[in-house]
């Protein structure tokens, strides 16, 4: 087969043709996790999971020799072994942290939350937090903001794959039972605005995948120790759709209203870098 034709056909078609070849390479091992480890779902989902994304490396690293003759596609997606790409990551670990924490001691302070000691050890707590969050940052931005929106730019204009990288973002998060995602649904618009913040924040790295990874990582971080240490308890006072439906900060106005401040920092240092909007 001629797979370098490939590269020429449109996105949409890439994009399925891609899907297509990744569940053909992940299903034959990931059925039999289902069926014999049934009883343990937590570890069905870890090592299907894993499964999926080493499948997904290794379908990019052929895809990139054979369709686009490019073999350092991870480097275009942004996936640099540079001081600078790894200096940016840590400085969007801190700010990820640093918002949810302030986040919540706002609230706090208004009288929204009371503060609790940890119910687990604090630091088996951070470190397995730590650890949880990198591994999400890292696999959902070389998806997000590595694969899909490079295939995405290859054909449409920086406006449009900035909107449709975001969207997809959001969507992808709710392929859950019809019940949960009318549950969840109040947190679309919070997982849309920070699809659009981590494509500001790469495109004003030049490129960079370190501080889209670094701010997801911190973002996420920072709400594991709080959510999983069981460190807050809600008074109530003010109704879940200020606070957060679900006790999801992205489903709460408090929370897009910080998110949105992430987001206009992020859009102007793009601006900054003269990088495409």
């Amino acid at each position: 087969m001629n797979f370098v034709r490939l590269a020429q056909y449109p996105a949409p078609a890439r994009l399925g043709c891609f899907v297509l070849s990744l569940l053909l390479l992940w299903l034959p091992v990931a059925a039999p996790i289902y069926l014999l480890l049934s009883k343990d779902p937590n570890l069905v989902t870890i090592l299907a999971m894993g499964l999926l994304f080493a499948a997904f490396l290794l379908l990019v690293r052929w895809w990139g020799q054979k369709v686009y003759q490019q073999p350092q596609l991870l480097r275009r997606y942004g996936l640099q072994g540079t001081r600078q790409n790894a200096k940016e990551l840590f400085s969007g670990l801190g700010v990820g942290v640093l918002i949810t924490f302030s986040l919540f001691g706002l609230e706090g302070l208004l009288g929204w939350l009371v503060w609790q000691p940890p119910t687990i050890p604090l630091a088996k707590l951070i470190l397995e937090g730590l650890a949880s969050a990198l591994g999400i940052g890292f696999a959902e931005e070389l998806v997000f903001r590595g694969w899909l929106l490079d295939e995405l730019e290859r054909d449409y204009r920086p406006r449009v794959s900035l909107l449709a990288d975001a969207f997809i973002f959001a969507l992808l998060h709710f392929l859950k039972p019809l019940r949960e995602i009318f549950r969840t649904l109040p947190g679309f618009p919070g997982l849309l605005l920070l699809g659009l913040t981590l494509v500001w924040a790469k495109r004003g790295s030049k490129g960079r995948l370190g501080l889209s990874i670094g701010l997801h990582a911190g973002l996420v971080w920072g709400y594991y120790i709080i959510n999983v240490g069981n460190l807050v308890q809600f008074s109530g006072q003010v109704s879940d759709w200020i606070t957060g439906v679900d006790k999801n900060p992205l489903a709460g106005v408090i929370g897009l209203v910080f998110l949105s401040v992430l987001a206009f920092g992020m859009r102007k240092r793009s601006h900054s870098l003269h990088s495409p909007q």
